[in-house]
């Protein structure tokens, strides 16, 4: 079962690769990605890059996570608020202020974040979730876009179970 986290499209090739060598079957366990509802102004993007070459605003919070600002590094108009567990390294955006925290963050958190920053723009990848929910509900609620990376696609052919429980039935019928 490959229950990595939405995009670690490495990883799951990997589990792919190596169920085949190996003859087994593989499950992929993805819970459900956000879906908008009625106030979000969500603008998807297929890519990091794409987010890059196409951001509104001037000041943007990145929860993209630490390794994927690369695709950020040559806008030096922009401010950026890039969130993070840990320190990220270079390359960076020239214009950044890193927020080192850990989740999960509640509402009246990300509202204050973004507030204090004047953020007007949202950059997020499709993780799914309520834990990481929250600054999509502040977003909405001051009027911020979205800037929401697609997940990487599933490998062709393997079953996707959306729940524990669907993919426990998943494994007694397998078996």
């Amino acid at each position: 079962m490959d229950a990595t986290h939405p995009f670690a499209a490495r990883m799951s090739g990997n589990a792919v690769r190596a169920c085949e060598a190996a003859g087994v079957p593989l499950l992929v366990l993805r819970r459900p990605g956000w879906s908008p509802g009625a106030g979000d102004d969500w603008r998807r993007v297929p890519s990091l890059a794409a987010a890059a070459a196409d951001l509104p605003g001037e000041r943007v919070f990145l929860t993209t996570g630490r390794t994927g600002l690369a695709a950020f590094t040559g806008d030096d108009r922009r401010r950026f608020v890039v969130r993070s567990v840990d320190p990220p390294g270079p390359p960076m955006p020239p214009r950044t202020t890193i927020v080192l925290a850990r989740g999960p963050f509640t509402v009246a958190d990300e509202t204050a974040l973004m507030r204090e920053h004047r953020i007007d723009v949202l950059v997020t990848k499709d993780s799914g979730g309520a834990m990481t929910a929250a600054k999509l509900t502040a977003a909405r609620d001051l009027g911020v876009p979205v800037v929401l990376v697609d997940r990487p696609p599933v490998p062709a052919g393997v079953p996707v179970a959306a729940t524990v429980e669907d993919a426990a039935a998943w494994l007694v019928h397998a078996g």
